[in-house]
């Protein structure tokens, strides 16, 4: 009988739960999904630390700033769950933003960069000239991994380090964007 009492309350606030739910305009699946990605902001969290990127939450976000130092220079990161879309995305911001005289040659060379990436893309805020590479993927219904994690990141930091010599002869330089994606890839 004592099993009874227990499994009644429980069930009793499972339902009350729902009843909240519903009454706030969210669906029991949204609440799920809603668990899923803080879950996954977790799982980011732990592997941010775990893999020695010392990472800093920004208050009030599901988000985390990191840096990296590559070959090439220094970079800022952020690490982002959408928590209700259960999306990560990841952002490698390159260390020099792009003078307005530049925004042209640089557009050029980020859109040569990009045709041939398989993993992310480069974006460029034209409003202040900063440069980002983003890596993103979708994670509904399924677990946020920590290979998935690293397999997001690190192409990110990887490709903007690359490129990183590349962005930085399109500021300092009149050689055409074409060649200088040329010396890149070859």
């Amino acid at each position: 009988m004592v099993w009874r009492k227990g499994f009644i309350c429980k069930a009793g606030m499972v339902l009350a739960l729902l009843f909240v739910l519903l009454g706030m305009g969210i669906s029991v699946s949204e609440a799920a999904d809603e668990e899923n990605g803080l879950k996954a902001f977790d799982r980011l969290g732990t592997f941010l630390t775990d893999d020695g990127w010392y990472p800093t939450r920004i208050e009030g976000k599901y988000l985390y700033k990191v840096g990296f130092t590559g070959d090439n220079g220094d970079m800022r990161c952020y690490a982002q769950v959408r928590v209700d879309q259960e999306q990560f995305i990841f952002y490698a911001i390159a260390p020099v933003k792009v003078p307005e005289a530049k925004m042209s040659a640089m557009a050029e060379f980020l859109t040569r960069a990009n045709y041939g990436l398989f993993i992310g893309n480069f974006e460029m805020d034209f409003s202040d000239g900063e440069i980002r590479y983003k890596s993103s993927l979708d994670f509904e219904g399924a677990e946020l991994s920590e290979p998935l994690i690293a397999r997001a990141i690190y192409p990110a930091v990887n490709t903007m380090d690359d490129y990183l010599p590349g962005i930085m002869k399109v500021i300092a330089s009149d050689e055409t964007p074409e060649k200088i994606i040329a010396e890149i890839e070859e």
